[in-house]
């Protein structure tokens, strides 16, 4: 499982960040709404559930941020 420098799965980290008032806030609450999302999920596994779900780009784009700023914790 990878984690950040804080020990933390990219997963766990998202669903902490469901009260932020941006784009990864709106990731995380659509995560924690996903039955078939874990905690223990990584940035490419919830890549591929998001094209299975046919997002639109502004999705991927808060995952890459989301990613970026999970990697920099």
């Amino acid at each position: 499982m990878q984690t950040n420098e804080q020990g933390d799965a990219f997963g766990a980290w998202l669903l902490k960040q469901t009260k932020r008032e941006d784009w990864i806030g709106t990731l995380a609450l659509q995560a924690k709404a996903d039955p078939r999302f874990r905690a223990a999920s990584t940035p490419d596994e919830l890549r591929k559930r998001l094209q299975e779900a046919g997002a639109e780009g502004d999705a991927f784009e808060a995952l890459d941020d989301a990613e970026a700023e999970w990697l920099s914790q």
